[in-house]
């Protein structure tokens, strides 16, 4: 869900809810403003996650998120590293 704040989700739960209570797929998501696609697959994948589960998963998603960042921070970083070393190795042979 990049882009889509915690406060956001925690409200589509709610939305959600309503839906359980007989307003149509068509009209919740004019309500909220997403497609028909994107409320099935956000139902699918939260259908029975509650509302502390999902500010959980919501702050793994974003050190995973940053995590990731770090990762490929650090492959940039020993790429050029073995870039420098050749060329300084070549130079001496």
């Amino acid at each position: 869900m990049p882009g889509v704040p915690i406060c956001g989700t925690l409200d589509l739960f709610r939305d959600f809810t309503s839906n359980e209570n007989g307003v149509s797929v068509k009209e919740l998501c004019r309500g909220i403003g997403i497609s028909d696609a994107a409320f099935h697959q956000w139902n699918a994948k939260y259908k029975r996650v509650e509302v502390n589960e999902a500010r959980c998963l919501r702050k793994l998603e974003d050190e995973n998120g940053r995590l990731k960042k770090i990762v490929a921070q650090q492959a940039l970083d020993i790429a050029a590293l073995k870039v420098v070393l050749s060329k300084t190795w070549q130079g001496r042979g």
